[in-house]
């Protein structure tokens, strides 16, 4: 934005959960931000989602206009559904590579999970619905000490994001999530109605960025 309409753009960053984000939007304290169809969905309008990303989007779409009077711009190429994460090393001690494997295998799995994560709809759900044998309950933290967690063994699988950084480092591995429990979760700009309606140019400059990222 900053290339395209020659000025300076605010930034706010690090401003908590979807949810408090969302909530700044409305206020007017931010015009637009980044975000995934599946939270709209989960965190937002408490409905479950489809497994259909293309169901997903329209009706996010909607009741952001709705609701919202923002617009949600089309998807932008990436997706950052949960991804379930263990180290490396427990792999290939368990042989497992998908969540059905993990279900089916002799390791009890400790879990943890963002706090975040534990308030969306759809959480709690898809990973019960793969039936692990656990040592313990679920466990909730800061999203910042699950990997920590993880490190030490005080957990041995943990709830992460498919675009956290970490995932780029050999020591993890991203257990599949072959029977699609989880919604999709495609990132979209929303933006405010009246913001797009007071910079005309403003639609043009953010539709370039459409299927521009990938997950990678």
């Amino acid at each position: 934005l900053e290339n395209r309409m020659g000025r300076k753009i605010q930034r706010t960053l690090g401003s908590g959960t979807e949810q408090l984000v969302y909530q700044s939007l409305l206020g007017g304290d931010i015009s637009l931000y980044p975000s995934f169809t599946g939270s709209i969905e989960t965190v937002i309008l408490k409905i479950q989602p489809s497994s259909d990303p293309a169901i997903v989007w329209e009706r996010a779409h909607s009741e952001m206009e709705r609701i919202a009077k923002a617009e949600l711009f089309n998807p932008l190429g990436y997706e950052n559904a949960p991804a379930m994460v263990v180290r490396a090393a427990d792999v290939e001690d368990a042989k497992v590579g998908t969540l059905s494997q993990a279900a089916t295998g002799k390791t009890r799995w400790k879990i943890g999970l963002s706090y975040e994560f534990q308030q969306r709809v759809d959480s709690i759900p898809a990973i019960t619905s793969y039936k692990l044998p656990l040592a313990q309950p679920m466990r909730g933290m800061e999203a910042q000490k699950l990997f920590p967690a993880l490190d030490r063994g005080d957990v041995n699988m943990i709830a992460a994001d498919s675009t956290d950084s970490h995932l780029a480092s050999p020591n993890y591995r991203v257990l599949a999530d072959d029977k699609h429990a989880f919604p999709p979760y495609q990132a979209c700009l929303l933006v405010r109605q009246d913001t797009l309606n007071l910079e005309p140019k403003l639609r043009t400059y953010l539709a370039e960025l459409t299927g521009k990222f990938t997950t990678e």
